[in-house]
């Protein structure tokens, strides 16, 4: 079941975001699924915000990251380790030791995904924060990925690839092939799902999302079957519904 909330622009939308996550935040043991990309940047800075003006902690806040690049080592400027402490945890007073992202650098990936599925499995996320690519996918769970998919290696699309292309100084050779993902089944056992889209880019992924077929060449369409989805956007991502 979906709830469309619309923002006028995007600072509007991360504000919306953030009075959607805000009371999660409260609970006494609060446990986040976070995500990469431009999309979630504005809610983190007001997550910041709060903490540094409230002081809203975070002590208490075990979060999960969506997913990771392979071949990157955690030190590199574009993996979703060093993007995750540089735009949100770096600063809160959340504790390292409740920081979970899976290790995109190891030697036996099977064994990492197995790893990182099975702390998932024993921590039932309190909300996930999604993006949704241009060619419909969450997390990098891209089209034909199996709706049964759990913590998986994931190879990326062209199309990913050019999207993140800026990233890496607009070069698509500069882009990891393959990533860890977090698989649709294991966002499908998130207790509240809050997706962030905003743009005329997504606005297809968006239709395909809320109003087209179930399938898995829109892998975002499972969560047409997810009880408490909340979406977020502006005018121009909602164009095609």
């Amino acid at each position: 079941m979906f709830s469309l909330i619309y923002g006028d622009n995007y600072n509007a939308v991360s504000s919306e975001a953030y009075k959607i996550i805000r009371p999660f935040i409260d609970k006494d043991r609060a446990v986040l699924g976070l995500v990469t990309g431009s999309s979630p940047i504005g809610l983190y800075k007001k997550m910041i915000a709060d903490h540094n003006a409230n002081g809203t902690s975070y002590r208490h806040v075990v979060a999960f990251g969506l997913d990771e690049y392979i071949g990157l080592p955690r030190d590199h400027d574009q993996s979703y380790w060093t993007f995750m402490h540089e735009n949100l945890f770096d600063g809160l007073d959340i504790l390292p030791a409740n920081i979970h992202l899976p290790h995109g650098d190891v030697d036996d990936l099977e064994a990492e995904c197995a790893r990182y599925e099975s702390i998932l499995r024993e921590n039932v996320i309190d909300i996930q924060v999604l993006g949704i690519g241009s060619d419909g996918h969450i997390g990098f769970n891209e089209p034909g990925t199996s709706f049964d998919s759990v913590t998986h290696v994931a190879s990326l699309e062209d199309s990913t690839r050019r999207d993140n292309a800026r990233f890496f100084g607009e070069m698509v050779s500069r882009v990891p092939k393959k990533a860890i993902t977090m698989g649709l089944k294991s966002i499908m056992r998130a207790e509240h799902i809050l997706v962030i889209a905003y743009g005329e880019k997504k606005a297809e992924a968006v239709r395909g999302m809320m109003q087209g077929d179930i399938c898995e060449q829109c892998p975002a369409s499972i969560l047409q079957k997810h009880p408490n989805v909340t979406v977020v956007l502006d005018r121009a991502a909602a164009s095609r519904l």
